[in-house]
């Protein structure tokens, strides 16, 4: 029996139980363990490269660094916007497992992969083909090496390394190899346009104060889980944008400018209880919300909103509020009389929601949400809601 033959008997079978198991003689448990689990993973991650036949993966590490297809694919729109035309050269700096590259490289004639790591460039050299990536070039080296003699594109992409020699996350930007901020000149230098993509933990305004040339900022989530940051970096300095997308079933995208905007704060509780998503809320845009869609703000640390409307597109999720009351024993009781469990959300309240459960006795789960907030004039509020019919 073959590798490949080992490996397509048990595609589907437990990885731990295989390696518990009697091996065939000749077989490289190793390497097959490696790619049934890649490719298990990749059903969910990268569908695409999961059906693709032949596809080699890495160690677990590169896999669970990798962009998503989802969110390689918002790339890739996201280029196709900016760069209408004129695609004639692209590179990836930092090509990783090349999720993004693959994707980035359909729009451009010329495309190049960088990569430090030998196994990783020889893993693409293999995958490549199979995905229809024969114009892409390898290149194993490390970014710094490869810049100082490259010449003009029209993209230069890179994804930092955000861990230290010991395999810790690492947020700041100053942490990140390549560091961006020592680089930005030559990127600018080299390219029409840079795309970086940074960790959704970084401190935003921090961030653009070190890379003055950035003229978007993208934060990406999945299904509500913030994903990942992408800084659009070009000469020709302009007013940030900033643009707060959540991919899911019907994705929702928010983009303004106004990120120090005064909320309206509302004087009372309306219909509506709005929840924003977590893109907008890590970007810090979501006193922009008020203007844009007629809503105010429970208060200016609350980060809800009210309205006696009904938004179908607010980008986040609504509610219908039911009922609500103070933190007086009576009024909780009589409140949640009949409730036994609820979806609890803390905002802009001083407890947390493990203590706050326990105080009013209900388990996880069901249809109702309650929301445990501050209002505008600093008194505490128990929100009963729903979502709408």
């Amino acid at each position: 029996m073959t590798n490949e033959e080992f490996i397509a008997q048990n595609k589907n079978a437990d990885v731990h139980a295989l390696a518990l198991g009697k091996v065939p003689t000749g077989i490289n448990l190793h390497y097959c363990l490696r790619q049934i689990e890649g490719w298990q993973k990749a059903q969910q991650k990268l569908p695409s490269w999961a059906k693709t036949e032949g596809i080699i993966y890495p160690v677990r590490l590169s896999i669970e660094q990798c962009s998503s297809e989802q969110t390689a694919l918002y790339k890739q729109k996201l280029v196709a916007r900016l760069l209408p035309e004129n695609r004639q050269r692209m590179v990836d700096l930092t090509g990783g497992f090349g999720i993004d590259f693959s994707c980035l490289a359909q729009l451009f004639d010329e495309a190049d992969y960088v990569e430090q790591n030998k196994q990783l460039c020889e893993t693409a050299h293999h995958n490549f083909p199979l995905l229809g990536l024969s114009k892409a070039r390898v290149h194993n080296k490390t970014c710094e090496e490869y810049i100082d003699g490259m010449g003009l594109f029209s993209l230069i992409y890179l994804d930092p390394s955000r861990r230290d020699a010991a395999g810790r996350k690492m947020v700041a930007l100053s942490d990140c190899t390549p560091d961006i901020e020592i680089l930005q000149d030559k990127l600018l230098d080299h390219a029409t346009m840079t795309i970086v993509k940074l960790s959704p933990m970084l401190d935003i305004q921090d961030t653009l104060r070190r890379l003055p040339n950035v003229n978007e900022v993208h934060v990406v989530s999945v299904n509500g889980e913030c994903k990942e940051m992408l800084l659009v970096l070009c000469r020709e300095k302009r007013n940030v944008i900033f643009h707060c997308t959540n991919i899911a079933a019907q994705t929702q995208t928010f983009s303004t400018e106004k990120r120090e905007t005064e909320p309206l704060i509302a004087s009372r509780l309306e219909r509506y209880l709005y929840e924003p998503n977590a893109s907008i809320l890590k970007a810090g845009v979501q006193n922009a919300l008020c203007q844009t869609y007629n809503v105010g703000k429970l208060h200016p640390f609350s980060h809800l909103f009210t309205s006696p409307h009904f938004i179908k597109d607010f980008p986040g999720r609504a509610f219908v509020i039911e009922d609500y009351c103070g933190f007086a024993k009576k009024d909780i009781k009589v409140m949640l009389a009949g409730i036994i469990q609820c979806n609890l959300t803390i905002r802009n309240f001083p407890s947390t929601v493990t203590e706050l459960r326990k105080r009013l006795k209900l388990r996880e789960g069901g249809d109702d949400y309650l929301f445990a907030t501050t209002l505008g004039d600093g008194s505490h509020a128990l929100l009963r809601c729903r979502f709408p019919h």
